[in-house]
């Protein structure tokens, strides 16, 4: 006898995607910047100069009032000096026990000759002459370079970690197929044209 029940199991089928894991380096980034500071040139010159101080030969030439008195006094106390020294040296010579025709001639030459002296008039003008100073000349330069400016500004690198994926798609779930394989079945069986009756008397 056949059977009458034909069953079929369909199996699961799944599909299975992976994915690697990356590890990936970003490169790191540099910039610079460039800046220039012109130099500079400085010159500083001060020449000679020169001092004339006219103020004592102007006085000599023609004296204030002041400057004359005080001249005046100075040659005053100077024949004062003067005159006093030459008395004192004659008397010291009039002291002595034997004056003569010599020592007369010899006070009247010395008197003859200081009045020509004084009254001569001879003398260099101006007096004294004018004063000359000089402050020195002086000459400074001042130089600088230019100068150049680098200022660099760098990214580190960074790393990036993917990690790994596993993805499970089911394509096919699990069956069961149960098929009839037999003929038909009759109600009652002996409204089967192919009945056969079955003897039970055996």
């Amino acid at each position: 006898m056949k059977p009458l029940i034909e069953i079929t199991t369909v199996p699961i089928q799944i599909e299975m995607k992976t994915t690697t894991a990356k590890l990936e380096y970003a490169r790191g980034t540099a910039e610079m910047e460039i800046s220039r500071d012109n130099g500079s040139l400085q010159i500083k010159s001060r020449p000679i100069k020169v001092n004339i101080d006219t103020f004592e030969a102007r006085n000599s030439l023609s004296p204030t009032l002041a400057r004359y008195l005080d001249q005046n006094a100075q040659k005053g106390h100077q024949a004062a000096y003067e005159a006093t020294a030459t008395y004192a040296r004659q008397g010291q010579l009039l002291l002595e026990t034997k004056v003569g025709e010599e020592l007369v001639t010899q006070f009247s030459e010395e008197a003859m000759m200081k009045d020509v002296k004084t009254n001569i008039g001879l003398d260099f003008l101006p007096d004294p002459g004018p004063e000359i100073t000089w402050d020195p000349g002086e000459l400074n330069i001042r130089y600088e370079m230019d100068k150049l400016n680098i200022d660099w500004r760098m990214n580190e690198g960074s790393f990036e970690f993917t990690p790994g994926d596993i993805e499970f798609t089911v394509t096919q779930r699990p069956d069961v197929v149960i098929k009839y394989v037999g003929g038909p079945l009759y109600v009652p069986p002996s409204a089967d044209p192919n009945y056969v009756p079955v003897d039970v008397r055996a």
